[in-house]
C-alpha cells in the first residue's frame, strides 16, 4: 500500500506531466485529490512547497515560472526533463531503431545511440561498481542496467572471454547499515576492528564523520572522544558494529565546521590510512631526479637539510615498503623502529632474488 506522500508525489507528477504550459497551483489543487481535501490555503501551500522542495532533492526538474496574467506564479514539468531518452545502438553503421511510444509528450524525448564498445564500457562498468562493497551503491548499478537494457542488448555488449578483476575484500553490509544510521543522526558507534599496523583486534568508540572510497577500498573517517586527529578505519576490518542507543532523538557530537571529508580523504597515500598515532618519519634523498624527486614533493622540508624530508607516517609497514620502491634512492633515518623495519625488508628482498631459479 502506497505512503500518502509517495500517492501524492504520484499525483503531483501525473498532473505536470500532461501539460506543455505551466500550471498554477489553483489548478493543481483541482488535480490533486490531496491538495483539495479541504485544507486552508496557507496549509495548503505549505504541504505543495515541501512535495516541490523533496522532488527537486530527488532529480526531478520541476520549474517555477512567472506568468504574465495576474502576476501569478506557475509550475512545469518538461517530460524530455523527466524521463530518459530513447536509446539505439550502432549496428553496422546504423543506429537500430528504438521502440518510441506515440503517448502524449513521449515525441518531445532525444535519442542517444551508442557505439558496441561504449555499450561495453557501460555493461563493464556496471558490473564493477556492483563490486565495490556498498549493498546501495549496488543496488542502484543493477536498477540502472535493468533500465538499460530495456531497450539496448547488455547481455551481448561484453566479449565471452572478458573478466572482471576480483575485487578487494568488502564490507559487511551491515557495517554500512551501521554507520550510514549513526553518521545521519550523529550517535556514536562501537565495533571490533583489526588493526593494519599491529594485526591485533580491540573495540573502538568513535564519532563518524564520513565514509570514502580510495584505493580500491571503503573507509569510515572518525575521531575517538577527547582526541583531536581524525583517524580512518578500513571498513572491511570492522565487525560487529554498534550506533549508541542511549538518549534516541539527540546528537551525540557535532563534526567541526572547518572538517571536510573531500579535503580530508584527497591523495591519502597508503602509509596514512591507518588507525594508528602517526609517527614523524624523517627520510633522505639521494638523488635530486626522477621518481626521488617526485617522492620528496610529497613530504614536508626539514630546515636547513636541502637532502630530507618529513613525513606523517601511521603504517611504518606501508611507508617502508614504498621506500623500497626507490632502490636506496630514498632512505629512512628516524625513527629507529621504521630504520629498523626498512633494513628488515630489504633484507628479505635481497634474499629472495638471491635464490637459484628454479
Amino acid at each position: 500500500m502506497k505512503s500518502p506522500k509517495v500517492q501524492r508525489w504520484i499525483d503531483l507528477l501525473a498532473a505536470l506531466l500532461t501539460r506543455r504550459f505551466p500550471v498554477t497551483l489553483d489548478d493543481l489543487t483541482r488535480e490533486v485529490p490531496a491538495y483539495g481535501k479541504g485544507q486552508a490555503k496557507e496549509a495548503l501551500r505549505r504541504m505543495f512547497e515541501r512535495d516541490k522542495d523533496e522532488l527537486r532533492a530527488f532529480g526531478v526538474r520541476i520549474e517555477t515560472v512567472e506568468m504574465p496574467e495576474d502576476d501569478a506564479v506557475g509550475y512545469r514539468l518538461l517530460a524530455r526533463d523527466f524521463y530518459l531518452p530513447y536509446l539505439a545502438l550502432m549496428e553496422e553503421g546504423r543506429p537500430s531503431k528504438p521502440r518510441k511510444l506515440g503517448t502524449y509528450g513521449y515525441g518531445a524525448l532525444p535519442t542517444v545511440t551508442f557505439e558496441p564498445d561504449e555499450l561495453a564500457a557501460v555493461a563493464d562498468a556496471g558490473a564493477r561498481v556492483r563490486e565495490l562493497g556498498d549493498p546501495l551503491l549496488a543496488e542502484h548499478a543493477e536498477s540502472a542496467l535493468r533500465k538499460l537494457a530495456v531497450d539496448l542488448p547488455l547481455d551481448a555488449a561484453r566479449p565471452g572471454d572478458a573478466r572482471i578483476a576480483p575485487p578487494p575484500p568488502v564490507a559487511d553490509p551491515r557495517v554500512f547499515e551501521v554507520l550510514g544510521s549513526a553518521l545521519e543522526h550523529r550517535k556514536r558507534v562501537q565495533f571490533e576492528y583489526h588493526a593494519m599496523g599491529d594485526d591485533a583486534t580491540g573495540r573502538r568508540e568513535v564519532e563518524p564523520y564520513g565514509l570514502f572510497f580510495l584505493n580500491q577500498h571503503w573507509y569510515l573517517a572518525a575521531r575517538a572522544e577527547g582526541e583531536a586527529i581524525v583517524k580512518n578505519y578500513r571498513l572491511s576490518r570492522i565487525s560487529g558494529p554498534e550506533e549508541n542507543a542511549s538518549r534516541p532523538g539527540t546528537r551525540d557530537y557535532e563534526i567541526p565546521a572547518g572538517f571536510r571529508l573531500q579535503e580530508h580523504a584527497r591523495s591519502r597515500q597508503a602509509w596514512e590510512l591507518g588507525d594508528g598515532d602517526a609517527v614523524d618519519a624523517v627520510v633522505e634523498i639521494r638523488r635530486a631526479d626522477g621518481a626521488a624527486l617526485a617522492a620528496a614533493r610529497l613530504g614536508d622540508p626539514v630546515p636547513d637539510q636541502p637532502d630530507r624530508r618529513r613525513f606523517l607516517v601511521r603504517r611504518r609497514d606501508a611507508f617502508a615498503r614504498w621506500l623500497l620502491s626507490f632502490a636506496g634512492d630514498v632512505v629512512p633515518l628516524a625513527p629507529a623502529d621504521l630504520v629498523a623495519e626498512y633494513a628488515e625488508l630489504v633484507r628479505r628482498t635481497l634474499a629472495l632474488y638471491r635464490q637459484p631459479a628454479s
